[in-house]
């Protein structure tokens, strides 16, 4: 099919390239002509694994390219995803300011009946905006067609949204007429010769369906925590709590993982929105708000737990960080629990060294005064992070963090202090190494005591 991708950010490029790859020919278009120019290079402005091998394949075959040329970009195209941010709002509702803009636009320049799909993470009812700004642009031309607008929102994990895409455990699609439908479950088909995945449903229900994962996906990480700071008061082990509950079906083990909270893309943006549109609707959405307010807590436990270990002195000490970006396998930095810390840390007079595989350039950029001034310093190496260090924290779980060297580490840091915000390490080892162990909704291990500044 001939496919076009409007907005080449995260979600825009992997579906593009993906399409690419089943032998589509795909036209992705980008406004900001720098990144156009960048992306015709088979430069990849985002870390995403494999997602650079598609691209420069796809742009040696000519199967994919790129154009900041809405018009030129969809010109042929039998099928439009559109596939641009919904930032939050200062009400904290979905901003859809870029897709009805995109709306608009596509009203003025199309020239023959297509598909347009919305790919964006939009509120319930957006495509039936969409199509109707679409078809009023249409008719101030004279244009005697329609279009027709469908939802396929993304389910794609950071980290490994290529496989996601390729190998999808289901493909939710909301259309309002059979020609629709049969022209995405088409499209959809080479992805799922294996299993049929497709499910298909209302275009409200499918709009719907995406902040209902996200916020449930939210929920059970926030549950999790909540037990976490019960079991840290009764000196219970969360990780057992967890191999307990995880063990039955009805609950399963993905996202139970106590930790300092999440952040990213998704979560906290899809969450508000959703409380919103209940706002909107005089619903009282108790059980998000207690979400939302869970994870904003969690995110500051770590500094809580340095404070308290420091005996609320803080300036002066050096405190090594192990992990940036929001989760393993991305440089995506929002919402991101490392910025709560290092905002913290920076205000109270700490020195910090911090490693991330592929983050430290985005923290660079957010902190330019602080590397500047020496009060961050920025290591691509997890041992030159920790030396002279008073403590460690273990803020993003990278697989190069899992089995580090701690008897090196113990004779780089000043104090062999660690903080595992992610309860990836076994106490009783890190003692072993001669370490204070502290983790999230685990009794503290060993005897360290660091003695005030």
């Amino acid at each position: 099919m001939r496919l076009s991708v409007i907005g080449a950010g995260y979600v825009g490029l992997v579906t593009a390239s993906c399409f690419a790859e089943m032998g589509n020919q795909v036209i992705c278009i980008e406004r900001d002509p720098f990144r156009v120019a960048r992306l015709k290079r088979g430069e990849v402005p985002i870390y995403e694994p494999g997602l650079d091998t598609l691209l420069k394949a796809h742009l040696a075959t000519e199967q994919l390219s790129f154009t900041s040329d809405l018009a030129e970009g969809v010109r042929d195209a039998e099928v439009v995803f559109i596939a641009v941010g919904t930032p939050t709002g200062e009400d904290g509702s979905a901003d859809l300011s870029h897709v009805l803009t995109v709306a608009d636009q596509l009203g003025r320049c199309l020239t023959s009946a297509c598909l347009v799909v919305d790919k964006s993470t939009v509120p319930v009812g957006t495509a039936e905006r969409v199509e109707q700004r679409i078809n009023q642009r249409l008719a101030e031309r004279g244009m005697t067609f329609r279009a027709r607008v469908a939802s396929n929102p993304e389910f794609l994990k950071e980290g490994s949204a290529v496989e996601d895409f390729m190998r999808p455990d289901r493909v939710v699609l909301g259309c309002a007429d059979s020609d629709s439908r049969e022209q995405l479950r088409r499209l959809y088909a080479p992805f799922l010769r294996n299993h049929e995945r497709v499910l298909h449903m209302s275009v409200r229900a499918a709009e719907f369906t995406k902040y209902a994962a996200n916020a449930f996906l939210a929920t059970k990480i926030s549950f999790m925590n909540e037990m976490a700071g019960i079991c840290a008061r009764l000196g219970v082990d969360i990780e057992d709590v967890r191999r307990g509950i995880g063990s039955d079906r009805r609950i399963g083990t993905h996202f139970i993982y106590a930790g300092c909270g999440y952040g990213g893309s998704c979560f906290p943006k899809d969450v508000r929105a959703l409380i919103r549109t209940a706002e909107l609707e005089g619903f009282e959405p108790g059980i998000l708000r207690a979400v939302e307010a869970r994870n904003a807590l969690q995110k500051t436990l770590l500094v809580q737990a340095l404070r308290e270990h420091f005996n609320g002195h803080l300036q002066g000490r050096v405190v090594a960080l192990w992990g940036l970006a929001f989760k393993p396998g991305t440089d995506d930095l929002r919402e991101a629990p490392s910025l709560v810390l290092l905002d913290a840390l920076l205000a109270a007079g700490a020195r910090v060294q911090a490693c991330d595989p592929v983050a430290c350039s985005g923290v660079a950029r957010r902190y330019e005064e602080a590397v500047t001034s020496g009060k961050l310093k920025l290591d691509e190496s997890p041992y030159a992070a920790v030396g002279g260090a008073d403590a460690l924290v273990l803020v993003t779980e990278w697989k190069q963090f899992r089995q580090p060297d701690f008897s090196r580490i113990r004779g780089l840091m000043r104090m062999p202090v660690l903080f595992d915000g992610r309860n990836i390490y076994d106490p009783e080892e890190i003692v072993g190494h001669g370490f204070l162990y502290r983790g999230i909704g685990r009794p503290q291990a060993g005897h360290c005591k660091a003695s005030a500044a």
